[in-house]
């Protein structure tokens, strides 16, 4: 039996990719910020095989150290425990800091490892381009943004956008520094992920996101921009992303690649 960590696996996206490998038959490794609030993760309890294969535990991706101890023994990883906040009175604390230096101390851990096969990277639409869904300046309104097209990044964007796309760029250099990886990685950049959460918790942004896009509701400047702008943007439904982010992770030969999914 393969065992998979998932950082983030409690979360909206990560609750369905956890919920995939239990029912594949893996042995389930979930992160959890603080491991005492059994609400963040009691939805994962009543999963299937969840009694056998499921295990919490606490962790914090700025601490190195516990990083190091969550990696043992993991054939798989799956790192999609980055904050997606709107609403930010800090920036740095609240963005920055979990999600880049999250992600360099990560890529530092999982370099030394010896028994991982696979790394999958939950990344976002604003590891391509910061703006969406509005097509960077340089490009007409009516521009596809693809794979092929070079990543967009303007300090203008909102602050999540912009630690996604760093952290990225981050992931894309630990990659050309290290040719000779014992393992693959590769990322999945889904664009607005919609859906019904497997969690009853109430703090969900993506799940608060969708309620605000439904009501015509906009508390900040970027909800209020998806109603003053005439844009027309991809959407994708959380279960697909999770099957994407399995298919990826137990796929070969696609190391360095960061798939669009939309």
């Amino acid at each position: 039996m393969q065992t998979v960590g998932i950082i983030g696996g409690s979360g909206f996206i990560g609750s369905y990719v956890t919920k995939i490998f239990l029912e594949e038959n893996f042995k389930v490794k979930v992160s959890s910020t603080d491991i005492n609030n059994k609400s963040k993760y009691q939805h994962l309890l009543s999963l299937n095989n969840a009694n056998t294969n499921l295990e919490i535990f606490p962790l914090d991706v700025r601490d190195k150290e516990a990083l190091e101890n969550f990696v043992k023994g993991c054939d798989i990883i799956i790192h999609g425990g980055t904050p997606f906040k709107l609403d930010v009175k800090d920036p740095q604390t609240e963005l920055m800091e979990p999600t880049v230096t999250g992600t360099r101390n990560f890529l530092e851990v999982i370099s030394k490892s010896k028994q991982l096969k696979k790394v999958v990277f939950i990344a976002s639409v604003a590891a391509w381009n910061t703006s969406f869904p509005l097509n960077p300046a340089p490009y007409a309104a009516h521009h596809i943004f693809t794979e092929q097209d070079t990543p967009y990044i303007n300090e203008q964007d909102h602050p999540y956008a912009q630690a996604k796309f760093i952290a990225d760029q981050e992931v894309r250099k630990f990659i050309a520094k290290n040719p000779d990886l014992s393992f693959e990685i590769t990322s999945v950049s889904p664009t607005m992920v919609i859906g019904n959460s497997l969690s009853e918790r109430p703090d969900s942004t993506s799940v608060g996101l969708q309620y605000l896009i439904k009501n015509k509701i906009a508390p900040n400047p970027f909800v209020e921009m998806l109603f003053a702008t005439d844009v027309m943007f991809s959407t994708i439904d959380v279960r697909d992303v999770a099957e994407a982010i399995y298919q990826a992770a137990t796929t070969k030969g696609i190391h360095g690649k960061n798939l669009f999914n939309s």
